[in-house]
């Protein structure tokens, strides 16, 4: 990334511009409803992406993650390629969809069974549904600033403007039906003994709880998924890891190997679908069996269809990412780049004088601009969001791209890529202190 592309990233071509417009006038917002409208990216190789004005950025959104192995990666795009000359769905199983399945089996600790659906949405969506269905009980136990798509049961507190008293539910959206709040349950994340008074007062209406092992960027404090999996068990509520994010990122069999506590469901996506729209339902028999009809009759069964679920191409995409994961020293890489990164980014917040706590795990991390330790929600909540918002904008001046709250880590992201970023956090920083 030569020093003109860095001067040049505020000047947009006439093309962008072009279909930037088109976007406001055809696209609610101007947009997909994701990463926000001002850019139109063109085209994405190993830890880097282009827009369609020709400026390159080392990129840390990485698709919002699937790419864990970079973009175009040639093993992935010919697994991909192999299997377009073969037809690109089917309605029906397939070799590549088999496969995979069984790999999730050998790989994630709770799966026994696997259901694939299309989006990380989809697949906790119906993780709730085969808990109910199981438990003959509605209620579902989630924390607060905890993320599980978009359905009306997920989008409770996950960023409440006003955080209420628990286990109070907020609406996070429009056009929820208003019963839905006395369905869900919230609780502070971190906090085993609200957590556990919760359940011992609730259990006999609870079919689940739902958490990010890693929420959001959150670490969990020593003992608390341990503890979660103890009340769970002792009562018999289902416990399921969104392991969408972290399912093959923090290890090979996700954060339940990462951190060493199994849950009895677990949801996937993004890494698995190499790309592709691709995620799944993984965990017991005994609640998978809910999916299948001749093992639980009219009344125990959970119906499920998806034009797409098991796509052979997303299928054929996975397979050849987790291969790729598979071999020795990819995990090893992983974390030592996030590591370092990690290590750069807090020592440089120092050096300039800027308070704020970088926080997650190697492979998925950000910086909060706060004092003090974050443990939940409220603590991010507390931080500096404009200052937040002017720093990702000054690193995007400077070619580098990330989401609004966090970094994501790649195979891909080498030597050049490690040394773009911290000298494009060094400026920023170095700036934002001088504004002071």
């Amino acid at each position: 990334m030569g020093e003109k592309g860095l001067m040049d990233t505020h000047i947009r071509s006439d093309v962008e511009l072009a279909l930037a417009e088109t976007a406001r006038r055809v696209l609610p917002a101007g947009g997909f409803g994701n990463l926000g409208s001002d850019i139109v990216i063109q085209r994405g190789r190993g830890g880097r992406v282009w827009d369609e004005s020709g400026r390159e950025y080392v990129d840390f959104l990485l698709g919002s993650g699937p790419m864990l192995v970079g973009h175009a990666h040639p093993e992935v795009n010919a697994a991909v390629q192999a299997q377009l000359a073969l037809g690109t769905t089917f309605f029906a199983n397939n070799r590549h969809g088999i496969l995979l399945a069984e790999a999730i089996v050998d790989a994630v600790a709770c799966a026994e069974q696997v259901r694939f659906v299309s989006s990380g949405t989809e697949a906790d969506m119906y993780a709730m549904r085969a808990a109910r269905a199981y438990r003959r009980r509605d209620k579902i136990l989630k924390f607060e600033g905890g993320y599980h798509g978009m359905s009306d049961h997920a989008l409770m507190s996950l960023a409440p403007k006003r955080p209420g008293n628990f286990p109070q539910a907020i609406p996070d959206s429009a056009g929820i039906p208003p019963r839905v709040v006395d369905e869900v349950l919230v609780a502070p994340f971190n906090d085993l003994p609200a957590v556990e008074a919760l359940i011992r007062a609730h259990h006999d209406e609870l079919a689940a709880v739902i958490v990010e092992p890693l929420q959001r960027v959150i670490p969990p404090a020593p003992g608390f998924l341990e503890g979660l999996r103890r009340i769970t068990a002792e009562y018999g509520v289902v416990l399921i890891f969104d392991e969408v994010v972290t399912g093959f990122r923090f290890a090979y069999g996700g954060a339940q190997e990462y951190y060493g506590v199994t849950p009895d469901l677990c949801t996937l996506g993004k890494v698995i679908g190499g790309g592709f729209p691709l995620a799944a339902i993984a965990g017991r028999a005994d609640i998978m069996a809910h999916f299948d009809h001749a093992r639980v009759g009219d009344d125990g069964f959970l119906k499920q269809i998806g034009t797409l679920s098991g796509n052979p191409v997303a299928s054929a995409a996975g397979l050849a990412s987790l291969e790729i994961l598979r071999r020795p020293g990819a995990y090893e890489t992983l974390f030592a780049t996030g590591r370092r990164l990690m290590t750069a980014l807090a020592e440089l917040l120092r050096k300039h004088g800027v308070a704020g706590q970088v926080i997650g795990e190697p492979p998925m991390f950000d910086v909060v601009f706060t004092e003090g330790a974050i443990s939940h929600y409220r603590d991010v909540a507390r931080g500096d969001a404009a200052l937040a918002a002017r720093f990702n904008a000054k690193l995007r001046e400077r070619g580098i791209l990330k989401g609004d709250t966090k970094y994501y880590v790649s195979l891909a992201h080498d030597e050049a890529d490690v040394a773009a970023v911290i000298a494009a956090w060094d400026g920023a920083l170095g700036e934002l202190a001088g504004e002071r």
